[in-house]
């Protein structure tokens, strides 16, 4: 139970990190923030029954769907903490190193680029959208701050 709770404590590190990234992105970039609405959008209906939009903007509101998409968005993470420490076991959650996290982080793109983005009518790894390699780029950049969110929460915790 503690591996579980320690993973859990890392997913939670790891995506405050990649949410205080994205606002100095904001910030000192212009870059827009994520809009956890959509998710929870996208979310609401996969519930209903539907995965695939052509616009998950053109797509019906559901109830509460900004608060939805944060939760989402903060258990995916969790759930990721959770699976990568099931995955290295104790002995790393005893000594964390980065490059084991960092891959795992960056195997969890493949979810957004091959489900959310799809999903959402913005293609497989949005190449729907304007300019498909800068967010297949930055979304590479999120996920590498999401594993040092997680390699510096498991440091803290070991």
């Amino acid at each position: 139970m503690e591996l579980i709770a320690t993973g859990a404590l890392m997913g939670l590190g790891g995506t405050v990190a990649m949410d205080i990234w994205a606002e100095v992105l904001n910030r000192f970039a212009g870059q827009p923030k994520p809009n956890w609405a959509n998710v929870g959008r996208w979310s609401g209906h996969t519930l209903r029954g539907k995965l695939f939009h052509d616009s998950i903007a053109e797509a019906a509101p559901v109830a509460s769907e900004t608060a939805l998409g944060w939760g989402v968005h903060y258990g995916v993470g969790v759930l990721y903490g959770v699976m990568f420490v099931l995955i290295v076991g104790t002995a790393w959650v005893a000594a964390p190193t980065f490059l084991p996290v960092w891959i795992f982080a960056l195997i969890t793109i493949a979810a957004g680029w091959f489900l959310l983005q799809p999903g959402m009518g913005l293609g497989w790894a949005a190449s729907r959208t304007d300019t498909p390699w800068k967010v297949r780029i930055m979304g590479l950049i999120a996920h590498t701050v999401f594993g040092l969110g997680m390699y510096l929460t498991a440091i803290l915790l070991s």
